[in-house]
């Protein structure tokens, strides 16, 4: 019988950074909704560590999802979730539980712009005042690209899709604030990546 488990070795390298942002931000028993989940590492690795009540994975590749679904049995990890279908640059299904937090790694640089700017319309739609959107991934910053690699590695991926490519923080939190997020703050990871986390703002009182 084939193992339908997919592995990504990046995932193995920069989940223990990543764990210890996420542990200053999530709260224990936060609902957690993972946007592009891809083999479903990364869901099983954080979501007992972070003691969350839920951590709902999600991929528009079914099999990602697969993936996904067959590490959560391998690992009996009870509080993920079944991997559900989403896409963001389309319309958002209803979700069963509304998010506390929403993580996104390594999605925007490959896919097209309005890929990200769905993740963010869909973010600002669902999440709560205060909740956290929580990304991760190589940026350029003031339009320059931060290290001679990231500047190779985009080239890489708009060579393989024009529509693909290391985005300019500065665009990206514009366009979040423009929905009601708010960058709360940018950290700085291994291999020239960043952890970029956001907050939806409070509602305008009337």
């Amino acid at each position: 019988m084939n193992d339908p488990r997919r592995f990504a070795p990046a995932t193995a390298r920069n989940r223990e950074p990543i764990l210890e942002v996420l542990r200053r931000f999530v709260p224990a028993e936060a609902s957690v909704l993972e946007i592009a989940s891809g083999t479903g590492e990364h869901a099983v690795f954080l979501a007992p560590r972070l003691e969350v009540a839920s951590w709902q994975p999600s991929d528009p590749d079914s099999d990602s999802r697969r993936s996904i679904d067959a590490w959560r049995a391998e690992t009996k990890a009870e509080r993920i979730l079944p991997a559900i279908a989403l896409d963001v640059s389309g319309p958002w299904p209803p979700l069963a539980i509304a998010p506390d937090v929403i993580v996104c790694a390594n999605m925007i640089h490959i896919s097209p712009w309005r890929a990200c700017l769905g993740l963010l319309d869909g973010a600002a739609a669902v999440l709560g005042p205060g909740a956290l959107l929580y990304l991760y991934g190589p940026y350029k910053r003031d339009g320059r690209h931060t290290a001679p690699s990231n500047e190779a590695f985009d080239a890489s991926l708009r060579s393989r899709d024009p529509e693909w490519g290391v985005r300019d923080l500065e665009e990206v939190t514009r366009a979040a604030e423009e929905r009601g997020l708010v960058l709360a703050e940018v950290v700085e990871m291994p291999a020239n990546n960043l952890s970029v986390i956001l907050r939806r703002a409070p509602l305008p009182t009337t």
